[in-house]
């Protein structure tokens, strides 16, 4: 395949799947001597009234039999649940408005940097994990170790996003939490498509899975898109199909993803 890797055309081709990479990304990757081809999946904008299964099955299928994965963001799933909230109708409490101050804000985002998803931490995980996570952090921080916050409140709150000026409206108004049973979600969505599934958290500082069909290697994932390259802004390509490729003899591998920023 060349540099484009277009998908064969075919009537029964789903009018999602995109030949090229998103703007500024990069459509294949190298893991393990092998080339992968992550071919992002355009949708309408995604909102409470849908389901993740019907979503990625009407944009993501039929399923050629190159396809070895189809990752999913977390973000899109967790809408379809109802847990994407405006910023307007949070209602952050004085310990959220405390504990924002002990919170590095990530170079990619929010995170839990604004009182109003400091309290959707709070009701999320609980406010005496997320009180030891600021004690931990605050006195680790004249130290120079840093991250320890999210690493302790863990990844449902680390999973929370915030709004920003780049996303997509409406959600650049709201603060979406992580989704519900992710593992659950992905087994369906596997039994559903027949191939492998992922729900992926990816931005510019790396990617984590937070839920994965059965069987499937979460670390190959989380390399496989380390790049992030279904973006996080005005994309809207919220799913991915991952091929392997036949790469021409002689020609260099494409790199490994890496990372585009370090956390802090």
């Amino acid at each position: 395949m060349g540099a484009t890797d277009r998908v064969p055309e075919s009537p029964d081709r789903p009018t999602g799947v995109l030949a090229e990479a998103n703007p500024g990304r990069t459509l294949h990757a190298s893991l393990d001597s092998r080339v992968y081809a992550r071919h992002p999946v355009r949708t309408h904008l995604v909102t409470a009234s849908d389901a993740a299964v019907d979503v990625v099955s009407r944009y993501a299928t039929p399923i050629e039999p190159s396809v070895a994965l189809v990752a999913v963001s977390e973000r899109m799933v967790a809408i379809t649940q109802g847990r994407s909230y405006r910023i307007t109708e949070i209602r952050p409490g004085r310990l959220a408005r405390v504990l924002v101050r002990f919170v590095t804000k990530p170079g990619y985002g929010i995170g839990l940097g604004i009182p109003q998803t400091m309290q959707l931490a709070i009701d999320e995980v609980g406010a005496p994990r997320i009180l030891l996570a600021a004690a931990i952090s605050g006195l680790s921080k004249p130290f120079g170790v840093h991250g320890l916050f999210y690493r302790i409140a863990g990844r449902q709150a680390a999973a929370i996003d915030g709004p920003t000026g780049y996303t997509i409206p409406p959600y650049n108004e709201a603060a979406t939490l992580g989704p519900r049973d992710p593992d659950g979600v992905a087994a369906r969505l596997s039994t559903a498509l027949g191939v492998p599934v992922a729900i992926i958290d990816a931005n510019d500082a790396g990617c984590a899975v937070l839920g994965a069909s059965p069987g499937l290697d979460r670390r190959w994932v989380e390399r496989l898109f380390a790049d992030n390259p279904l973006g996080q802004a005005a994309e809207q390509t919220p799913i991915a199909l991952v091929r392997a490729v036949n790469w021409p003899a002689g020609q260099p591998l494409p790199p490994e993803p890496r990372r585009r920023i370090t956390p802090p």
